[in-house]
């Protein structure tokens, strides 16, 4: 072996262009990565062993296909490896000493000087001190050869022990420590450690990692060269990868490399991350690291997990915890492996009962081989759920528990419909016997969690069987007369619900079931004979029905068949319900044993359906005419088709009288109040015109929860309005012909009320409301601008004659007419200031509501118009009673608003007067000063105010003057209230009022004595 190996393996390596995130080793290279290259001699073992070589023979050409054949000897090595070291220190002193005692004598003889013997001696001794260190160098290289070949020619390399490395050493007498041997050691342990490692399309056994600690410590090789080792074959691989160049062949060698970082990891233990130095040599990250440390310890415990089967012990579980733990496999990871190792287990049952399931021999040997199976789950779930719970559990292996189909990567979770049809299987196997056991039900409970099902599902399933179950048992009590015999027949149904685990209210259900059918079987001939009707009260009786529940069977059953006959009589149309389907209904409504009022619902369903049909093709006219005609067709359909419908249902005659003797009071008091309404007495027809109409119509049936109320009325105004106006036929050049009918078409109005529901009340508010509208259009045309005289009094009279509507009500739809007119008018008097507060009470006098004529903002509007004119009439008064509760009691207005509006605006005009007495007395107005000044006094009085300033002193001295002086006479709190305002002492005050008048001349020219 070449002694620089071990010099260069920690060499560092070059720095890579490459991006540091990238791994080393995962990541081509460039070809010319770098300028220094090293070189290191590393045999890659190839086995080509046979089995038909002998064993012997077979191991030793094994071994020396790892650390190949044996080595020749060359030079003096022949020699020097048949010396011991005795024998070697002996000879090196022989050749020293007769190297020197030849030159000595030779350079003595020859020259016959002391001196040049001496130095002819030198030269020989130099010459076998040459041969001596040659002789002893060559032990190293000869103690590594024999190391080479000792270890080539074992059968195992692994027998090597420390004890044979040592004797070796002491042979040569040579150190471990020696380079060249220690080389060797290096070469012979990388050579070990490639052969162990899985070749490739292998995998780990679990083994490597004790072999290659053993190994290890036999050779006696220290752990930064051992790692140095582990390293350079990473360095092998990382080449070979760059050397395939193939896809499949890259991905084997990035598995062997992960399984190389493994064993590594797993044989320095914590000191490999600093003993390897993955990420700085070869540019693998610590997640990568972990990555293949996490999968390599997965496949070695799932090849563990293989040797476990369904009889699991307790040395197993403490046998895969020590395996765990030596893997370095995480807890969660050994619990899901373990779980899934479970869940194979159980799926090879599962999958085995299915198969039997699905087989043709099925038939043959019954379901006992598929409950066997399934039997074999159970029990290994139920060992996995007691080992769960021991007491050293702490010390097994991870995941114990229940097994569970549900998050399995197999197809059983798309194969949900096998696995429903084992749990039927088995639940069906359960129930054979009649009964069922509660421990079976606890193993029904864990087979449902086994295999996944919800528990809606699972349900559904056992109801299913036990429903099945529950009929036998309930058909042979029934056909065996044991039912029948029992005195509670009660109590023996809920026993056998209890055998059976079955629930009370599903088993009530197949009883109704059960009636039904029997009571379908009954009524195939349209009809329950006296003999059907024992049969179905001794079923009932049998098997506890209540009453209820026998009504609406009946009301469903028999209704179904009562519906049919109804529909076919009334599709028939008017002309086709004759005697014939007369007797089909009256058999079909008495045979059926139906009750009046289911009968009568029904057919109300089926009559209402027609009438909506009516409805919708009247809606969808043209025009009035054609919407009436629809409505005259339904109301036809009702008098000859539906009348005698509800007459054979009932069982009564058609001639009988129908009108009851309150519905005729009550029409005899609507006319008393409504005999005006020319419409509405005619709805009420004589009885010579009744019996000329023929039978009325029934009124049982009606739209009137069918339709709202909105649409029932305007159906009915639409063909009231139809019988008022007659039928409109258009003819050419946009003209039409109005043709009058009699009053036979109000009978039909009325009838349209019955079979629309409405009541005696909303056919006369219809009525009245329609006379009002018409009687509304042409007196707002009279009372065009709102001014009621003595003529238009006249002609309104004989309008509300005409339309027939009381006086009542025509004076009310008068006065809101003219209530409009007027309050339109008033409001625009308001808007434009035409309205003053005395017109306002000479309006209120003639009692006219203002309140209701006259918006809240207008009267506001109105109040601080009225107060602004007080504030300048210019008299100088204000009446608090007036302006804080007379006049807003006028006008309906809040008494403190009304307070705050006249507070701010006589703040606003105080100032304002002062000034416009100033602009009038600069004008010399003598009289608009004394106004203005009254104002301002008006003002104060309403909000009393400080004195007032003003930039010429003098002119309000001339303001108090001529007010002083003014006529008539101001009274004298007026005055002084006025000084005191104008901020005029009491001697200014006097002199002004004692100062005699200018001439007259001047008084009368306006002409003022500043």
């Amino acid at each position: 072996m070449n002694p620089s190996l071990v010099t260069a393996i920690n060499a560092p390596i070059s720095p890579s262009p490459r991006s540091p995130l990238l791994c080393h080793f995962l990541t081509p290279l460039p070809k010319s990565h770098s300028p220094i290259r090293r070189r290191y001699r590393v045999s890659l073992p190839r086995c080509t062993a046979t089995s038909e070589v002998p064993v012997s023979t077979t191991q030793v050409k094994k071994n020396r296909d790892v650390h190949g054949n044996r080595k020749e000897l060359t030079g003096i090595q022949p020699f020097v490896e048949k010396m011991t070291p005795p024998v070697r220190l002996a000879t090196s002193t022989v050749i020293l000493a007769a190297t020197l005692a030849a030159g000595y004598g030779l350079g003595f003889r020859l020259a016959g000087s002391r001196n040049i013997a001496l130095g002819s001696a030198a030269v020989a001794g130099a010459a076998g001190g040459a041969v001596v260190y040659a002789l002893n160098s060559a032990v190293p290289e000869v103690a590594a050869i024999s190391l080479h070949n000792y270890v080539a020619d074992i059968e195992d390399p692994a027998s090597v022990t420390k004890e044979d490395i040592e004797r070796i050493a002491d042979r040569y007498g040579v150190s471990k420590g020696d380079e060249a041997f220690q080389a060797e050691i290096c070469d012979i342990y990388c050579r070990y450690v490639t052969s162990v490692l899985p070749s490739e399309g292998e995998t780990l056994k679990g083994d490597e990692v004790e072999k290659i600690v053993k190994f290890k410590k036999a050779l006696g090789i220290d752990e930064p060269d051992a790692a140095s080792m582990h390293m350079e074959i990473g360095r092998r691989i990382f080449r070979q990868r760059l050397e395939t160049g193939e896809r499949e062949g890259d991905a084997e060698q990035r598995r062997a490399f992960m399984r190389l970082v493994y064993v590594s990891a797993l044989v320095f233990g914590d000191a490999a991350s600093f003993l390897l130095p993955w990420k700085r040599v070869l540019k693998v990250t610590d997640a990568q690291v972990e990555i293949a440390i996490r999968e390599n310890a997965k496949q070695l415990y799932a090849e563990r997990l293989k040797l476990v089967g369904r009889d699991i012990n307790v040395e197993n579980l403490v046998d895969l915890r020590k395996a765990q733990l030596t893997f370095k496999l995480s807890d969660e990871l050994a619990e899901d492996l373990f779980r899934e190792h479970t869940r194979k287990v159980a799926i090879e049952n599962i999958s085995s009962a299915v198969s039997i399931l699905k087989s043709r021999t099925r038939a043959v040997k019954g379901m006992a081989p598929v409950v066997e199976e399934l039997d074999k789950v159970l029990e290994f779930n139920n060992l996995l759920v007691s080992l769960k719970s021991h007491s050293e559990a702490d010390q097994f292996a991870r995941g114990l528990g229940p097994i569970s189909l549900l998050g399995d990567e197999s197809d059983f979770e798309r194969r949900m419909d096998d696995l429903k049809l084992l749990y039927r299987a088995y639940v069906t196997d359960a129930l054979s016997g009649g009964r069922i056991e509660e421990n079976k039900l606890v193993a029904m409970s864990q087979l449902r969690n086994i295999l996944g099902l919800g528990k809606r599902e699972a349900e559904a399933i056992s109801v299913d069987v036990t429903s099945k179950a529950y009929r036998k048992r309930l058909s042979n009590a029934v056909s065996s007369g044991d039912l029948e015999a029992q005195d509670s027949k009660a109590k023996y149904l809920q026993k056998l619900c209890e055998e059976l685990n079955f629930d009370a209210q599903k088993a009530s259900a197949i009883h109704e079931e059960i009636y039904r059918q029997k009571l379908q079987q009954c009524v195939t001939d349209g009809e329950l004979s006296d003999d059907n009707v024992a049969a179905l009260l001794r079923l009932r009786v049998l098997l506890c029905i209540p009453q209820q529940t026998v009504e609406a069977a009946h009301a469903e059953i028999c209704g179904t068949i009562f519906e049919k006959v109804v529909r076919d009589a009334i599709s028939s149309g008017v002309d086709g319900y004759d005697a014939e389907t007369r007797k089909s209904v009256r058999k079909a409504a008495h045979g059926l044993r139906l009750s009046r009022e289911n009968a009568m619902s029904i057919a109300s369903k089926a009559v209402r359906r027609v009438f909506t049909n009516y409805i919708k093709r009247a809606r969808a006219a043209e025009n009035r005419t054609e919407s009436a005609k629809e409505l005259k067709k339904m109301i036809a359909f009702n008098t000859l088709v539906v009348t005698e419908l509800v007459a054979d249902i009932k069982g009564e005659s058609t001639d009988k009288a129908t009108e009851e003797p309150v519905q005729e009071k009550e029409e005899v008091a609507e006319d008393e109040e409504w005999g005006s309404l020319e419409s509405l007495r005619k709805t009420r027809p004589d009885k010579e015109l009744a019996e000329r109409m023929g039978k009325p119509g029934q009124t049982e049936i009606t739209l009137k929860e069918d339709l709202p109320d909105r649409d029932r009325i305007d159906l009915y105004k639409t063909y009231l309005l139809y019988c008022v106006t007659g039928e409109v036929t258009r003819i050419p050049f946009g003209a039409q012909i109005t043709t009058k009918r009699d009053d036979s078409e109000y009978l039909l109005l009325n009838q349209l009320g019955g079979i629309l529901g409405l009541t005696s009340k909303e056919i006369v508010n219809i009525h009245v409301g329609l006379a009002e509208q018409a009687f509304r259009q042409q007196a707002e045309v009279i009372l065009a601008d709102g001014q009621l005289t003595k003529a238009r009094v006249e002609q309104l009279d004989e309008l509300q004659k005409e339309v027939g509507l009381p006086q009542q009500q025509a004076e009310k739809v008068i006065k809101n007419i003219t209530s409009t007119k007027m309050a339109n008018a008033i409001e625009t008097a308001v808007n434009q200031g035409r309205l003053n507060i005395k017109q306002i009470r000479e309006l209120k006098e003639a009692n006219v509501s203002l309140d209701s004529m006259i918006a809240v903002t207008l009267r506001e509007k109105l109040f601080k118009k009225t107060v602004n004119d007080i504030f300048s009439a210019g008299t100088g008064e204000f009446d608090e009673t007036e302006v804080y509760e007379t006049i807003p009691s006028d006008l309906s207005i809040d008494v403190e608003k009304a307070k705050r509006v006249v507070h701010d605006l006589a703040r606003s005009r105080l100032s304002n007067s002062l000034i416009q007495s100033v602009a009038l007395l600069r004008q010399r107005n003598a009289k608009g000063v004394v106004s203005s000044l009254n104002d301002l006094l008006a003002c104060d009085k309403a909000v009393p105010a400080e004195p007032m300033s003003w930039e010429v002193s003098e002119e309000l001295s001339d303001l108090y003057a001529i007010y002083a002086k003014s006529e008539p006479k101001p009274a004298p709190e007026k005055v002084s209230r006025l000084q005191y305002l104008l901020g005029i002492d009491d001697s200014t005050a006097t002199v002004l009022q004692m100062e005699d008048a200018t001439s007259s001349s001047a008084e009368e020219e306006n002409v003022f004595d500043f």
